[in-house]
């Protein structure tokens, strides 16, 4: 074909050759066609607090940020992060030098491993994991080292043991998800002290995802890892106000962490989006501004609507999994007689009605992911009953 390579080498570079199309891609699509309610996808199906909109309509018109914003985000931003995590943690930063705005969360990945890996280093990460970790790693050229959540009395725990036999001397980073996504867990405070000792014993960076972490259950309680001992001063946070304030188009979402630490994140984000969102930069610095109240109702509507989905997932016939934190549910297909979750998810739509997404893909052992089914409750209540009805089917 005219203009083609007549080379062999692969088109994609080989670090991304694993990973082809995302199965959210693929799920949706599938949605779409069998017109089926899309639990597999986590974004919610309404928008967030109306104030909040109309913050970010009025910056358009204001001509807030319809430039280039400043590299490192608008200040008021910045002020709002920094007043946020001290205010709820504790953690005082600096705004001016601790404090950098992303195009979400999943940029504030990318760079932080683009930026602080070489080739060579191993990522320990916690397994099932977020499936961009893994590819913003290979990215890196650095080699990621599972370290696998398992089912135990209802919910998904980290071995200790497990997670310490998996530094070596070439371990450069520990890449940590709480609330996690996809499980549901929410470490507790001893689990993250054991994770904070083995960072400060092995003088290791870590970088923790924190999007969910007004989304946690039961009386749970996020904790950040800065907060302990011995790891502000090697952690980088991320944040985002997608999943917050139900504004996931958005893609606002930052970093906060020393100065050295934000400065090479920051060297590797200039040359990915530069800047992003300038406009509703401004719309999330209110945003962090309210009152407790919206958080303690927002995290109420949440857990209900999980309730409502893991009771009508129970009647269907699924094992349910606790989830104290995030808004997904997993749950294990084989009380059902099933084992394969791909298989399954696939044959949902039509069986049901409904999309889901197989655990698996976010495994590096596919075996150990492969009866493991996850579902989103962050949408309107109608579609969670409408998709409760519908799930009934399989235990007919």
């Amino acid at each position: 074909m005219a203009g083609m390579t007549s080379s062999a080498r692969p088109l994609l570079n080989r670090s991304l050759a694993e990973f082809g199309t995302t199965i959210f891609a693929e799920m949706s699509a599938l949605a779409l066609r069998t017109e089926s309610i899309n639990l597999g996808q986590g974004f919610p199906d309404t928008d967030g607090p109306e104030e909040i909109r109309e913050a970010a309509v009025r910056a358009l018109r204001d001509g807030r940020g319809n430039q280039y914003p400043p590299g490192p985000g608008v200040p008021e931003l910045r002020l709002a992060v920094a007043a946020h995590q001290e205010r709820l943690y504790g953690l005082a930063y600096d705004p001016d030098t601790e404090v950098l705005v992303t195009a979400g969360a999943t940029e504030a990945i990318a760079a932080a491993l683009l930026a602080l890996l070489e080739p060579g280093d191993e990522v320990v990460a916690l397994e099932p994991y977020y499936d961009s970790y893994a590819a913003c790693i290979a990215m890196a050229g650095a080699r990621r080292v599972p370290v696998t959540l398992r089912p135990s009395e209802g919910r998904f725990r980290l071995d200790l043991d497990e997670l310490r036999a998996a530094v070596t001397d070439r371990t450069r980073l520990l890449l940590i998800n709480t609330p996690h996504n996809p499980t549901g867990t929410v470490l507790t405070r001893e689990e993250l002290a054991a994770v904070a000792e083995l960072a400060v014993e092995r003088d290791l960076l870590v970088v923790t995802d924190e999007v969910y972490e007004h989304l946690v259950f039961d009386g749970a309680e996020h904790l950040p890892l800065a907060t302990f001992p011995g790891m502000r001063e090697r952690t980088v946070t991320i944040g985002s106000a997608g999943k917050t304030y139900s504004f996931t188009g958005w893609k606002v979402g930052w970093v906060t962490a020393p100065p050295a630490l934000v400065s090479a994140v920051r060297s590797a984000k200039q040359f990915l989006t530069y800047v992003a969102s300038g406009p509703f930069q401004y719309a999330v610095a209110e945003a962090l501004a309210l009152p407790d109240t919206y958080f303690a109702e927002f995290r109420a509507d949440m857990q209900a609507k999980r309730d409502l989905l893991a009771s009508g997932l129970t009647e269907a016939g699924f094992e349910v999994f606790t989830s104290a934190g995030t808004y997904f549910i997993t749950t294990d297909i084989r009380p059902l007689g099933e084992k394969d979750g791909f298989a399954f998810c696939r044959n949902l739509p039509e069986r049901a009605g409904v999309v889901a997404i197989p655990n698996a893909v976010f495994y590096d052992d596919k075996e150990a992911g492969a009866p493991y089914v996850r579902f989103a409750f962050c949408k309107r209540n109608e579609v969670l009953h409408q998709a409760v009805s519908r799930l009934q089917r399989l235990a007919s």
